[in-house]
């Protein structure tokens, strides 16, 4: 019999929670190693009174982690909370999440950080599309922006920049060059970028509105153009058992649309937090998997290096939380996590590689509490999969969180 119906997998994308164990084995441009970043611990410390977290509070948040502000709670008989240690070779979106859906990546996509993309295939890019490429380095969003905007209206060109992700990004005004015409580029690039030796793992749409330098503003028209996943997940499995699997935000961009029965957009993490009650409370999603990603932890605030940005972002998520939890049903799930760090406290602008909570709530738990450190995100979907009385496939990892399902 399955225990739950629906179940919810919230990922606060970036949000890690340090000791990751292989640490010291990842690091950022100029050689500092991940060994001590802890996106939770340092955002606590930059708030003179830590953080404010009522709701994640009561269902155990500090007893994976010192949390300034944030209390131990021992009794929590509605949750269980753990901490998932990484096992694929890397830190970025697309490894994390995944990873979480039973897919072990052994070697990391390519990135182009240091150096930007090779000549060759940013002269066949420029054949191919018909435009000029400028920019072509790594660079964050919005200070690409200002730097190349005007010069990208001006001469109908297209900024081209990566960071410390397996990504290149093209980045268009929506009125002057048109979403049509940057959306036909990026499928050109997606294309090129499939050659071994330029492979990434998404090429992104990044359209922008404004007029001056001071003015300009990415819109919520980004587009992804990823990879499939490399093999057989979770969600593949749920879809094929005629189960739902609903995604919000951009877990469609990252599964290329593979085992995803529904998409809807977001704008925001609040728009998503959103959409995602809208779901929980409406009668379509029956049974199956609502996957859910809040990009703006890691875009807006953990590549800027803002911790107090984030900060706040991961306070106004704590009072959300407490509306979706609300209105769950007692035979529904509900697993919030991350799919990588990124400690805006730490040197460079790259994801740090830690651990990442999971936090796992149902209104009908009765024996809530801390379980031991988990070998891998995967444990996420072969813990769905068995609510569901479904059979991983022979080429996925995870092991199953009995206590999750049991209780």
């Amino acid at each position: 019999m399955k225990k739950f119906k629906r179940i919810f997998v919230i990922v606060m994308d970036s949000v890690g929670i340090g000791n990751a164990k292989d640490a010291e084995k990842f690091g950022q441009v100029g050689g500092v190693s991940d060994k001590g970043a802890n996106t939770w611990k340092h955002i606590s410390e930059n708030f003179e009174n830590g953080l404010k977290l009522p709701t994640l509070e009561s269902l155990g948040l500090g007893e994976l982690c010192d949390i300034k502000g944030v209390k131990v709670v021992n009794n929590h008989p509605n949750s269980y909370v753990t901490r998932l240690n990484e096992s694929s070779n890397g830190k970025d979106t697309m490894t994390g999440h995944w990873e979480m859906m039973g897919i072990l990546t052994t070697k990391p996509f390519k990135t182009f950080t240091d150096t930007g993309f090779p000549n060759d295939l940013i002269d066949a890019l420029e054949k191919e599309t018909g435009h000029k490429v400028i920019g072509n380095k790594a660079a964050s969003g919005t200070e690409i922006l200002r730097e190349l905007g005007e010069e990208q209206i001006k001469t109908n060109s297209l900024i081209v920049y990566t960071s410390s992700d397996s990504v290149l990004q093209i980045c268009g005004h929506e009125k002057y060059l048109g979403l049509d015409e940057l959306y036909r580029c990026c499928e050109i690039a997606r294309k090129l970028c499939m050659k071994p030796e330029w492979f990434v793992g998404r090429v992104i749409a990044r359209p922008y509105i404004g007029e001056t330098a001071d003015t300009f503003k990415r819109t919520s028209n980004r587009h992804d153009y990823a990879v499939s996943p490399s093999g057989i997940t979770a969600m593949n499995i749920l879809k094929d058992n005629g189960y739902d699997v609903s995604c919000v935000g951009k877990i469609n961009d990252i599964f290329n649309g593979s085992g995803v029965s529904e998409t809807v957009h977001t704008s925001s993490n609040s728009d998503g937090m959103a959409k995602t009650l809208a779901i929980a409370k409406g009668d379509e999603f029956k049974e199956g998997l609502c996957f859910v990603n809040l990009v703006e932890f890691d875009s807006e605030y953990g590549h800027r290096r803002n911790p107090i940005g984030y900060g706040k972002a991961i306070e106004t998520f704590d009072a959300e939380f407490k509306d979706l939890i609300n209105v769950l049903k007692e035979d529904d799930l509900v697993m919030v996590t991350a799919d990588h760090g990124n400690d805006p406290t730490w040197a460079g602008t790259d994801h740090t590689r830690e651990q990442v909570p999971l936090i796992c709530f149902s209104k009908s738990y009765k024996n809530g509490k801390l379980l031991k450190d988990r070998n891998s995100f995967a444990d996420i979907g072969a813990t769905i999969l068995d609510n569901f009385n479904l059979k991983k496939a022979n080429t996925m990892i995870g092991e199953v969180i009995s206590d999750i399902i049991n209780d």
